[in-house]
């Protein structure tokens, strides 16, 4: 019994029905695959199921998820309190100090589950900590259960849906705020600064990544942060971030530029903006979801840009733990992925045109697939901000 004074599931996303209901669809798919039970362990897996959050998902936690039966959660005893008040299963906690592989034999003991799934390919669960589970439990290797609950969570619920729009105006208020600090004699420091200050005060949980700030050179390199630069006349800046509302993420990119950017940028974000209008265009249930990143190359290629672009049009998002905002290895937007879009989907566009180590330019939006195209999150102007 887990000591707290809080009510069970008081802290929890959303009712315990919506969790219910999602675990009935993961049992089914368990099953049929076969298994007796999957071991969830990635915490977005987790926390779709059962509304676990923390930021002390570095120590081992499981969701024993039987096909017939009731669910229970596993984490560190310093976690118990937590689990309880934002979940609605049975928990059993390890202890520093003892080892979390003999705990959950016992666990999957208790419950009568003798050679479970697991979940093999996530982040927080190392090779040797599964060759340790497989070893104290004596059953030889585990099915690989990687990669059944992923499909699940492509579509997402009115409730899902809710929480990722009011994540967009987090985003949205982050990034006016970080565009209206751009100016000369300011830092990257300073518009990070604000871009936080103001996604916070909107309303934003911690996001599952820092906010890409950059500038001048810097600009012209992936995935760069603020590191105290001061901003000078004639510089770009590349500014994206991500709001989060009970852990669903909604994305957003924009451009800016103190003083007028010369013509080769210029031409590169009239580029972009049209590459990112064709992908939006192509996205309508029943298409593959290669057709964005098609439709968004063509005009890439057809204007001289292939070499500044070379990514995918776009991802998933929806629930996000660190070290990443979106769901981009749940289904990404490129070449070659024949996943059909559907109504419910949602995805992140980031049409981002890069002269490497000198600039980037482009605009993002993130976007709920519609009955008859997308639905974009956010109104912010997609053109470069002239400040």
């Amino acid at each position: 019994m887990i000591d707290t004074a809080l009510p069970r599931g008081c802290e929890a996303a959303f009712p315990e029905a919506e969790f219910a209901g999602r675990q009935a669809r993961a049992r089914a798919a368990i099953a049929a695959a076969g298994h007796e039970a999957l071991v969830v362990t990635g915490p977005e897996n987790i926390f779709w199921l059962t509304g676990r959050q923390t930021a002390g998902y570095f120590a081992f936690q499981a969701l024993v998820l039987p096909a017939e039966g009731t669910p229970e959660l596993l984490v560190r005893r310093l976690e118990g309190p937590g689990a309880a008040a934002n979940t609605f299963l049975p928990l059993t906690t390890w202890a520093d100090g003892e080892d979390p592989a003999a705990a959950l034999a016992g666990l999957l003991a208790r419950m009568g589950l003798a050679r479970p799934a697991l979940e093999r390919q996530g982040w927080f669960v190392s090779p040797g900590l599964i060759a340790r589970i497989e070893e104290v439990l004596g059953a030889g290797p585990l099915p690989d259960g990687s990669g059944l609950v992923e499909p699940l969570r492509m579509v997402k619920s009115p409730a899902e849906l809710a929480a990722i729009r009011t994540a967009a105006t987090y985003a949205e208020a982050g990034m006016s705020a970080a565009l209206a600090a751009c100016r000369a004699g300011a830092s990257e420091n300073d518009v990070a600064a604000a871009m936080l200050a103001a996604a916070t005060a909107a309303g934003s949980e911690a996001m599952a990544m820092e906010p890409l700030v950059s500038s001048g050179p810097r600009s012209g390199l992936p995935h760069m942060t603020w590191r105290r630069r001061a901003l000078e006349q004639g510089d770009p800046l590349f500014l994206e971030l991500a709001g989060s509302h009970a852990r669903y993420h909604a994305a957003l990119m924009r451009s800016a530029w103190i003083g007028q950017p010369p013509a080769e940028a210029r031409a590169m974000m009239d580029c972009a903006l049209d590459a990112l209008a064709a992908a939006l265009a192509a996205i309508r249930p029943g298409a593959p979801c290669s057709a964005p990143h098609e439709a968004a190359q063509a005009v890439i290629d057809a204007a001289g840009q292939t070499s500044a672009f070379g990514k995918r049009i776009g991802y998933s998002m929806g629930v996000a733990f660190a070290p990443d905002w979106g769901e981009g290895t749940v289904l990404s937007l490129f070449t070659g992925v024949d996943t059909v879009l559907e109504e419910g989907m949602v995805f992140h566009l980031p049409a981002t045109l890069r002269a490497f180590g000198t600039w980037t330019v482009g605009a993002s939006e993130t976007v709920i697939v519609t009955a008859t195209g997308c639905e974009p999150l956010s109104a912010l102007p997609r053109d470069i901000t002239i400040r």
